[in-house]
């Protein structure tokens, strides 16, 4: 009797894997939702001329963070527009502004590179604010953070051969 209950939960289990598969298999094609695993190359819109080397974002270590916290305008299924051409973050100079770039502001985050670093940066600043005082109450790290990222220039733009 068993051997029987056994059985038919292995066939129940493989029809469901397999009407699974093939729900996966029809979403092929403009529906499909593609995640980029490696590294993604940020750079500055065309028409700006890079001052520094492209910055290399480890897309796949970002994954414990909500797709919104950066893809902000997104909603969810259509595919994620770049931030630099879709009149989010495309202003090509710098605002007429005295704010340093990590004030985030209306007026300067339009500016792509001062949307990049108050993102990236002050999420890295901000971890590592957590992390310190973490150590500094000798709490354990049961809560695990990520790693620091780079929050200074030549840690996200290397010097160009």
């Amino acid at each position: 009797m068993l051997r029987v209950r056994i059985g038919l939960l292995c066939l129940a289990m493989m029809l469901i894997f397999g009407m699974a598969l093939e729900a996966i298999g029809k979403q092929e094609g403009e529906n499909a939702m593609c995640v980029p695993m490696g590294d993604i190359e940020l750079m500055p819109p065309a028409s700006v001329e890079a001052k520094r080397s492209p910055v290399a974002f480890p897309h796949s270590r970002h994954f414990n963070n909500d797709c919104k916290t950066c893809h902000h305008k997104w909603e969810g299924r259509a595919k994620v527009q770049n931030c630099t051409t879709a009149s989010c973050h495309d202003q090509a100079t710098p605002p007429k502004t005295k704010e340093k770039y990590l004030k985030y502001s209306d007026a300067s985050i339009k500016y792509f590179k001062y949307a990049f670093h108050s993102q990236c940066v002050g999420c890295h600043k901000a971890i590592k604010k957590k992390r310190k005082a973490m150590e500094m109450s000798h709490t354990t790290l049961k809560d695990k953070l990520p790693a620091t990222g780079p929050t200074g220039c030549k840690g996200c733009h290397p010097a160009q051969e």
